[in-house]
């Protein structure tokens, strides 16, 4: 067994006592190892992959949360639309009309997070603040009834500094409760996912209320 059952229910029941969601991020990792922490009665699972994801929901139980926590690309939707559970990574409005499109036609109502560029490097993707308000704006124009859009996602820069990783958490919970006051929104945004394996404590003390961890459950990359 691959994973790290010790690690998992310690981080679970820390979790747990936080009222913060648990995502085991999956991607890369074998059916089996997802089926062991499933065993442990695990059901939140990340993939980063549209084919991977489709082939592990393939294979897996039906009653696993699958969460899409990579870029998406507007083409591949449609492979996913009929059973993921939540998209994190939704980074422009027409990947978001995309996923009403396809969620219609599967008689769904998908639930999506918007991605916020918080860290330094180039590489990672999401609005800014500017853009952030646009697609606010954009979205109270367009009613588009097979999506639910429950908050933000972020991730923070790759660093051994934690303060600065810090600020950067900071700066997206301010945003998130900004966001939420809006008139589409009326205050009922519920999740704000941000933190992995390095840095998740510190994302929960800034208010994450859903964390993406990998490495402390299934151990690092291969």
């Amino acid at each position: 067994m691959a994973i790290n059952t010790e690690s998992y229910q310690s981080v679970s029941k820390e979790l747990q006592t936080k009222n913060v969601t648990l995502v085991a991020v999956s991607k890369t990792k074998p059916v089996e190892d997802i089926q062991a922490l499933y065993d442990l009665g695990h059901r939140d699972f990340g993939e980063n992959y549209v084919q991977e994801l489709v082939d592990k929901e393939t294979v897996l139980s039906k009653n696993i949360r699958w969460h899409f926590i990579g870029h998406l690309q507007s083409n591949k939707v449609k492979y996913i639309a009929p059973f993921v559970h939540l998209i994190h990574g939704v980074d422009s409005f027409n990947l978001l009309k995309e996923i009403n499109k396809q969620a219609a036609k599967n008689n769904r109502i998908i639930d999506c997070l918007l991605q916020v560029h918080i860290a330094e490097e180039e590489t990672k993707f999401g609005f800014d603040e500017k853009e952030l308000d646009e697609l606010m704006r954009e979205c109270a124009d367009v009613q588009m009834k097979n999506i639910n859009i429950l908050g933000l996602m972020g991730m923070a820069s790759f660093s051994d500094d934690m303060e600065k990783v810090r600020g950067e958490f900071k700066k997206l919970k301010v945003l998130f409760d900004q966001c939420s006051q809006s008139s589409i929104v009326n205050g009922h945004w519920s999740v704000l996912s941000m933190g992995m394996s390095a840095d998740y404590r510190i994302a929960i003390e800034e208010g994450s209320t859903m964390v993406r961890i990998g490495s402390l459950l299934f151990g690092a990359r291969g």
